[in-house]
Protein backbone atom coordinates (compact mmCIF):
# COMPACT_ATOMS: atom_id res chain seq x y z
CA UNK A 1 0.00 0.00 0.00
CA UNK A 2 1.24 3.48 -0.78
CA UNK A 3 1.43 6.31 1.72
CA UNK A 4 -1.88 7.95 2.59
CA UNK A 5 -2.81 11.10 0.72
CA UNK A 6 -2.73 14.34 2.66
CA UNK A 7 -5.74 16.23 1.31
CA UNK A 8 -6.73 19.72 2.38
CA UNK A 9 -10.48 19.59 3.14
CA UNK A 10 -10.87 23.29 2.33
CA UNK A 11 -10.06 22.75 -1.34
CA UNK A 12 -11.03 19.12 -1.95
CA UNK A 13 -14.38 17.62 -2.94
CA UNK A 14 -15.59 14.04 -3.22
CA UNK A 15 -17.52 13.51 -6.47
CA UNK A 16 -19.72 10.41 -6.51
CA UNK A 17 -21.35 9.63 -9.85
CA UNK A 18 -24.68 7.87 -10.47
CA UNK A 19 -25.16 6.12 -7.13
CA UNK A 20 -28.85 5.66 -7.83
CA UNK A 21 -30.94 2.59 -6.99
CA UNK A 22 -31.58 1.71 -10.63
CA UNK A 23 -27.84 1.79 -11.38
CA UNK A 24 -26.45 0.35 -8.13
CA UNK A 25 -28.73 -2.67 -8.61
CA UNK A 26 -27.43 -3.57 -12.07
CA UNK A 27 -25.12 -6.55 -12.65
CA UNK A 28 -21.69 -4.89 -12.32
CA UNK A 29 -18.03 -5.94 -12.16
CA UNK A 30 -15.48 -6.24 -10.62
CA UNK A 31 -17.63 -5.48 -7.58
CA UNK A 32 -21.33 -5.16 -6.88
CA UNK A 33 -22.98 -1.78 -6.82
CA UNK A 34 -23.86 -2.33 -3.17
CA UNK A 35 -20.15 -2.66 -2.36
CA UNK A 36 -19.39 0.59 -4.18
CA UNK A 37 -22.24 2.25 -2.30
CA UNK A 38 -20.83 1.09 1.04
CA UNK A 39 -17.30 2.33 0.31
CA UNK A 40 -18.66 5.59 -1.14
CA UNK A 41 -20.87 6.22 1.89
CA UNK A 42 -17.87 5.70 4.18
CA UNK A 43 -15.79 8.11 2.08
CA UNK A 44 -18.60 10.66 2.13
CA UNK A 45 -18.83 10.44 5.92
CA UNK A 46 -15.06 10.98 6.23
CA UNK A 47 -15.21 13.98 3.88
CA UNK A 48 -18.08 15.54 5.83
CA UNK A 49 -16.29 14.99 9.14
CA UNK A 50 -13.19 16.70 7.74
CA UNK A 51 -15.29 19.61 6.47
CA UNK A 52 -14.79 18.78 2.79
CA UNK A 53 -17.52 19.06 0.18
CA UNK A 54 -19.43 15.99 -1.03
CA UNK A 55 -20.89 16.21 -4.55
CA UNK A 56 -23.47 13.65 -5.62
CA UNK A 57 -24.10 13.52 -9.36
CA UNK A 58 -27.11 11.69 -10.76
CA UNK A 59 -28.56 11.40 -14.23
CA UNK A 60 -32.01 12.23 -15.53
CA UNK A 61 -33.12 11.40 -19.02
CA UNK A 62 -33.65 14.59 -21.03
CA UNK A 63 -37.18 15.35 -22.14
CA UNK A 64 -38.71 12.78 -19.79
CA UNK A 65 -41.21 14.20 -17.30
CA UNK A 66 -41.40 11.13 -15.10
CA UNK A 67 -38.01 9.50 -14.57
CA UNK A 68 -37.76 5.69 -14.27
CA UNK A 69 -38.16 4.16 -10.80
CA UNK A 70 -34.94 4.27 -8.80
CA UNK A 71 -33.73 7.50 -10.40
CA UNK A 72 -33.03 9.21 -7.09
CA UNK A 73 -29.83 8.82 -5.13
CA UNK A 74 -29.55 5.76 -2.90
CA UNK A 75 -31.50 6.49 0.29
CA UNK A 76 -29.42 8.22 2.96
CA UNK A 77 -26.49 9.13 0.71
CA UNK A 78 -27.38 12.83 0.38
CA UNK A 79 -27.18 14.87 3.59
CA UNK A 80 -27.44 18.56 4.46
CA UNK A 81 -24.47 20.48 3.11
CA UNK A 82 -23.89 18.13 0.16
CA UNK A 83 -24.17 19.36 -3.39
CA UNK A 84 -26.56 17.40 -5.63
CA UNK A 85 -25.99 17.78 -9.36
CA UNK A 86 -28.44 16.52 -11.98
CA UNK A 87 -26.82 15.77 -15.33
CA UNK A 88 -28.49 15.01 -18.62
CA UNK A 89 -25.37 13.87 -20.46
CA UNK A 90 -22.79 11.20 -19.64
CA UNK A 91 -20.55 13.63 -17.73
CA UNK A 92 -21.35 15.78 -14.72
CA UNK A 93 -20.09 19.16 -15.96
CA UNK A 94 -21.94 19.88 -19.22
CA UNK A 95 -24.84 22.26 -18.53
CA UNK A 96 -24.95 21.62 -14.77
CA UNK A 97 -23.12 24.60 -13.27
CA UNK A 98 -20.84 22.20 -11.37
CA UNK A 99 -17.64 24.03 -12.29
CA UNK A 100 -18.98 27.37 -11.02
CA UNK A 101 -20.21 25.83 -7.79
CA UNK A 102 -16.86 24.16 -7.12
CA UNK A 103 -14.88 27.31 -7.90
CA UNK A 104 -17.13 29.39 -5.60
CA UNK A 105 -16.00 27.08 -2.80
CA UNK A 106 -12.31 27.19 -3.74
CA UNK A 107 -12.18 23.52 -4.71
CA UNK A 108 -9.16 22.51 -6.80
CA UNK A 109 -8.91 18.77 -6.13
CA UNK A 110 -11.61 16.23 -6.98
CA UNK A 111 -11.75 12.70 -5.60
CA UNK A 112 -13.89 10.37 -7.72
CA UNK A 113 -16.02 7.29 -7.17
CA UNK A 114 -19.20 5.92 -8.70
CA UNK A 115 -20.73 3.91 -11.50
CA UNK A 116 -19.77 3.24 -14.23
CA UNK A 117 -16.02 3.64 -14.00
CA UNK A 118 -15.51 4.01 -17.75
CA UNK A 119 -18.64 6.04 -18.46
CA UNK A 120 -20.03 8.61 -16.03
CA UNK A 121 -16.97 8.67 -13.76
CA UNK A 122 -14.42 8.89 -16.56
CA UNK A 123 -16.42 11.40 -18.59
CA UNK A 124 -16.86 13.68 -15.58
CA UNK A 125 -13.18 13.34 -14.67
CA UNK A 126 -11.97 14.11 -18.20
CA UNK A 127 -14.01 17.33 -18.22
CA UNK A 128 -12.65 18.19 -14.76
CA UNK A 129 -9.11 17.65 -16.00
CA UNK A 130 -9.76 19.91 -18.98
CA UNK A 131 -10.94 22.56 -16.50
CA UNK A 132 -7.71 22.32 -14.50
CA UNK A 133 -8.75 20.29 -11.46
CA UNK A 134 -6.34 17.86 -9.81
CA UNK A 135 -7.87 14.37 -9.99
CA UNK A 136 -7.82 11.40 -7.63
CA UNK A 137 -9.61 8.13 -8.39
CA UNK A 138 -10.68 5.77 -5.61
CA UNK A 139 -10.53 2.39 -7.32
CA UNK A 140 -12.55 0.48 -4.72
CA UNK A 141 -15.33 3.09 -4.87
CA UNK A 142 -16.02 2.32 -8.54
CA UNK A 143 -17.33 -0.46 -10.74
CA UNK A 144 -18.50 -0.94 -14.34
CA UNK A 145 -20.58 -3.23 -16.54
CA UNK A 146 -17.58 -5.50 -17.08
CA UNK A 147 -14.33 -5.99 -15.17
CA UNK A 148 -12.38 -5.29 -18.38
CA UNK A 149 -14.00 -1.86 -18.79
CA UNK A 150 -13.26 -0.99 -15.16
CA UNK A 151 -9.66 -2.19 -15.43
CA UNK A 152 -9.03 -0.28 -18.67
CA UNK A 153 -10.01 3.00 -17.01
CA UNK A 154 -8.20 2.29 -13.74
CA UNK A 155 -5.00 0.86 -15.22
CA UNK A 156 -4.67 2.75 -18.52
CA UNK A 157 -6.60 6.02 -18.48
CA UNK A 158 -6.80 7.27 -14.89
CA UNK A 159 -3.04 7.16 -14.19
CA UNK A 160 -2.60 9.56 -17.11
CA UNK A 161 -5.20 11.93 -15.67
CA UNK A 162 -4.39 11.82 -11.95
CA UNK A 163 -3.70 9.45 -9.06
CA UNK A 164 -5.37 6.09 -8.46
CA UNK A 165 -5.77 5.09 -4.80
CA UNK A 166 -7.86 2.90 -2.53
CA UNK A 167 -10.31 4.34 0.00
CA UNK A 168 -8.02 3.46 2.92
CA UNK A 169 -5.38 5.81 1.48
CA UNK A 170 -7.60 8.90 1.55
CA UNK A 171 -6.78 11.09 4.55
CA UNK A 172 -6.91 14.78 5.35
CA UNK A 173 -4.26 17.16 6.60
CA UNK A 174 -4.73 18.30 10.16
CA UNK A 175 -5.23 22.06 10.34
Amino acid sequence: MTAPLALDPACTALVLVDLMDRIVGLPLEPRKGSEVHTVSAELAAAFRTAGALVVLVRVERPGVVEQPPGSGLVQGLLTDGDLEIVKRTIGGFQGTGLDDRLRERGVGTLVFGGIATNLGVESTARAAGDLGYDLIFVEDAMTAFTAAEHEASVRLDFPRLGSVVRAAEVEFTRG
